[in-house]
């Protein structure tokens, strides 16, 4: 089955980077967050464990957010519980299932040990409560089905919202590259879990 992967024509690009949201920026106690509608946010979250001192402890965040996803690509394969097919494959879905309702999804990713979205939310649609309502979903079966009662998912999440356009572009193909970079296979489209995948499937 053919799944779209919507890339804005250039009149939503400029609404993406230029409309306003009253909330904005806001902190939940760990990460800062930024929130608005028609904004593409690119959003990482991972699973349950410690992050390695080098990038907890940096104080600058588009540092931490470096460190943070070379440290996720070069641990891609360090126990792997996404990789495992029916895991994968239920993340994949749930990014999908409200794709044109509650959000617009641009690019996705499923990864051995993180997750990349690429989506625009839509009004009335807050970011936190969709990544909550990812990891809940698949954390209840994931859990149930391995048998395992610890935390599936880490608590918190990264996300960065599109400057321009070029930059939108740029990130639909890090998150559709990230397979390759950190060496699982030759070619985007030949990861499964991915919007390459499904886009060119």
């Amino acid at each position: 089955m053919r799944i779209k992967a919507h890339i804005p024509g250039s009149s939503e690009r400029a609404a993406m980077t230029t409309r306003r949201s009253p909330r904005g920026w806001h902190c939940r106690g760990y990460l800062p967050h930024f929130e608005t509608p028609e904004r593409a946010q690119h959003v990482v979250f991972r699973v349950a464990g410690p992050l390695p001192k080098f990038v907890s402890t940096c104080s600058n965040d588009a540092e931490r957010m470096r460190r943070f996803e070379e440290w996720l690509d070069s641990s891609a394969d360090d126990g792997a519980p996404l990789l495992q097919p029916d895991n994968a494959h239920l993340v994949s879905a749930s990014l999908r299932a409200f794709d044109g309702e509650r959000y617009d999804l641009h690019a996705w990713c499923v990864m051995p040990n993180h997750v990349h979205a690429l989506a625009t939310f839509r009004e009335g649609t807050r970011l936190g409560d969709v990544v909550k309502s990812w990891k809940i979903f698949t954390a209840r079966r994931i859990v149930r089905a391995d048998g395992d009662a610890g935390a599936f998912w880490a608590r918190d999440y990264f996300d960065r919202y599109m400057r321009s356009a070029r930059d939108f572009e740029s990130t639909v193909g890090y998150i559709e590259n990230n397979p390759v970079v950190a060496g699982l296979v030759s070619r985007p489209e030949d990861w499964p879990w991915s919007s390459a995948a499904q886009s060119r499937g």
